[in-house]
């Protein structure tokens, strides 16, 4: 508790900073965590060298390294700065394309399941899209340390968002998409044979979650995949995919669907590989070896 009371103070003085300097701060610490993080460097770079082998040099996969750290330490910035700004703040930052198939399902009022990754500004984009389209219901897990729990739902229920905990989500997704309330889901974790189906993910066969293809299928509710991007880390476009349907009852609709949220997600990773969060251990479930010593 004294730790948390600590670093609400730590907060207040940060915010009272112009942004510029805030933004200068957190890149500072992602530079001084890049450079004695040894152990989660190794986890970096055993999946980058998994997923693209030698198609990518050494130099360029050095500087993905680098940029996770950035772009975490950005996305906890968001977290601070989404307890205080507003409405107009974000759109004032942030625009959307292909959103005319969002507006056109709303308009229907048709549940949507929206899918993402830890890919750019996550924070941002979440916010975003429950601020600016439409009320979303998600999933989050809570910290080690209870204390900053409630800091945390600050900041992304600030926006509409409905947040649930991750033990028993499912449930509660279900209960919204039945009152024909939109979900949204983070598709790029790792996962097992529990909770997935096995696809194409890099060349390498990897469970994948099937928990958007199953809720889609059960509530006749689309799959629409969003990814967030920016070229000054300043302003920010959100990019709806083409909608995802399931197409039959049987488990074989369940892993083709699955597979095209797969395969979208790596198309994206592959076009702008920064910008994923590729220091957690992906393919651990089937290939933990790649990450020994």
């Amino acid at each position: 508790m004294i730790g948390f009371r600590l670093f609400l103070i730590f907060d207040w003085l940060l915010m009272a900073l112009p942004h510029r300097w805030r933004k200068k701060f957190f890149i500072t610490l992602a530079s001084l965590a890049y450079r004695f993080a040894e152990k989660r460097n190794r986890i970096i770079q055993a999946n980058l060298n998994f997923a693209f082998q030698a198609t990518l040099s050494q130099t360029e996969k050095k500087k993905i390294e680098n940029y996770c750290y950035r772009n975490l330490a950005l996305n906890l910035l968001q977290v601070m700065e989404n307890r205080r700004n507003t409405t107009k703040d974000l759109a004032r930052q942030v625009t959307f394309e292909n959103r005319e198939t969002v507006d056109l399902y709303l308009s229907q009022n048709r549940a949507i399941i929206f899918i993402s990754a830890h890919f750019g500004n996550w924070e941002i984009g979440a916010a975003s899209l429950a601020a600016l389209i439409t009320p979303i219901t998600s999933i989050y897990k809570g910290l080690d340390n209870d204390a900053f729990n409630p800091y945390l739902l600050e900041a992304r229920t600030r926006h509409r968002m409905n947040l649930v905990e991750k033990n028993g989500a499912i449930k509660h997704l279900a209960r919204s998409l039945n009152k024909g309330q939109c979900v949204s889901l983070l598709i790029d974790q790792s996962s097992n044979e529990k909770s997935g189906v096995k696809v194409d993910f890099f060349g390498h066969p990897t469970y994948h979650t099937s928990a958007a293809a199953q809720l889609s299928r059960k509530y006749n509710a689309p799959i629409i995949p969003l990814y967030i991007f920016t070229k000054d880390e300043e302003n920010y476009t959100i990019r709806f995919e083409d909608p995802i349907e399931v197409a039959g009852d049987d488990e074989q609709a369940i892993t083709d669907a699955t597979q095209r949220q797969a395969d979208g997600l790596e198309k994206v990773i592959r076009d702008n590989p920064k910008f994923w969060f590729w220091c957690h251990k992906r393919w651990k479930s089937e290939f933990n070896e790649i990450y020994a010593g």
